[in-house]
């Protein structure tokens, strides 16, 4: 009966038939257990899909009731597909606060220390592995300072054309780009003529003016404005750290409020750069336009030597008086004109400096 059909004569031993035998049942029970894991996944998949379905229900029950324009509701869809892709129906943060401080710091620490480490080296030279002859923002800190924001540390997903900062309005939590691509933008307030931007890619941050505020001790409640307008270009994945962990950390642990921290964050900090550039630029027009009054002083003073050689009593010298007087007066107007120009160029304000004469003090 073990022979399957092949003409075979069975044994007559009865070890051998116990042994055929007790090898088929091994075989009908692990195929048992394979089809029961299999079922077990399947319906721990259709549990999770169930639960997409209805909350992508809810979520069109709501839209619809609240009247949502088409595109709004298209962006809606789009951040739950793009959510469902990153987690499956998994919520990270509730799943690892529920574990034991001493593992959750662990598992923080191998998600975000890497990305804290190298988060300050830009222009190319980020690495996956941090080595000891790099110099990023947070080279000087120690072990207990790195686990401190590593912990505290919260993911956020953004897809696609979404503003993460907006010029302006007050910057709630500083973001460390995990993967994606965004575009950074000034305009210096509003003001007419200046535009500056830029892009933040893997290893970068944003909302540096949260940590300027966090560092100061005589700062007060209120959030500080956004210098930079923020907007995704792809679907980005990052850590966030709010206002509130920011401020805790820098009040815990002093070594944050070192000069040689503040002048690595001044180094790779986009406002900062982007009011160096601005002042390099109007310091360079401004020396343009003192070597071009030397060059027109010396121009008027040559016209005026070489105006003694013409009779003064003729008319052709008379007529060549005036219009070396009107070529003078334009060039007075040019050259107010290029002075309020410049003027208008340095009006880029210096981004704010925290005191730590009350921290000396201490």
């Amino acid at each position: 009966m073990h022979t399957l059909g092949q003409g075979l004569i069975t044994s007559t031993y009865p070890a051998e038939v116990l042994f055929s035998i007790s090898i088929a049942i091994f075989g009908l029970i692990l195929f048992a257990l394979l089809i029961g894991n299999m079922q077990t996944y399947l319906q721990s998949l259709t549990v999770r899909l169930e639960e997409m379905r209805i909350k992508r229900r809810d979520s069109e029950q709501w839209m619809h009731h609240r009247l949502l324009p088409q595109e709004l509701r298209e962006r809606v869809r789009r951040y739950d597909q793009y959510k469902w892709l990153e987690t499956r129906g998994v919520d990270e943060e509730i799943l690892v606060q529920n574990l034991p401080k001493d593992l959750r710091r662990d598992i923080k620490r191998h998600l975000c220390l890497n990305l804290v480490r190298r988060v300050s080296v830009f222009n190319g030279r980020a690495t996956t592995h941090w080595r000891s002859n790099d110099v990023p923002l947070f080279a000087n800190m120690d072990e207990g300072l790195l686990d401190a924001i590593c912990e505290r540390l919260k993911p956020s997903l953004y897809t696609d054309n979404t503003y993460v900062l907006r010029e302006g309005d007050p910057v709630d939590e500083m973001l460390f780009i995990i993967r994606g691509r965004l575009e950074s933008v000034t305009t210096d307030g509003g003001r007419s003529g200046f535009f500056n931007r830029g892009f933040l890619k893997e290893g970068d941050f944003c909302g540096e003016e949260l940590l300027t505020w966090a560092l100061d001790p005589k700062a007060g409640s209120n959030l500080p404005p956004s210098t930079r307008t923020v907007k995704s270009l792809t679907e980005v994945e990052a850590f966030a750290l709010i206002a509130d962990e920011l401020k805790f950390i820098t009040s815990q642990f002093r070594r944050l409020h070192s000069r040689q921290v503040q002048h690595t964050f001044r180094f790779y900090s986009q406002q900062w750069r982007t009011w160096a550039a601005s002042f390099i630029q109007a310091a360079w027009r401004r020396y343009s336009r003192r070597k071009m009054a030397e060059l027109r002083r010396s121009e008027e003073m040559e016209d005026e030597e070489s105006g003694f050689i013409v009779d003064n009593g003729s008319s052709f010298g008379a007529t060549i008086l005036a219009s070396r007087f009107a070529a003078n007066a334009l060039r007075g107007v040019h050259r107010n004109r290029s002075s309020v120009g410049a003027t208008s160029l340095v009006a880029l304000q210096k981004p704010p400096e925290p005191d730590f004469a009350a921290d000396v003090a201490h």
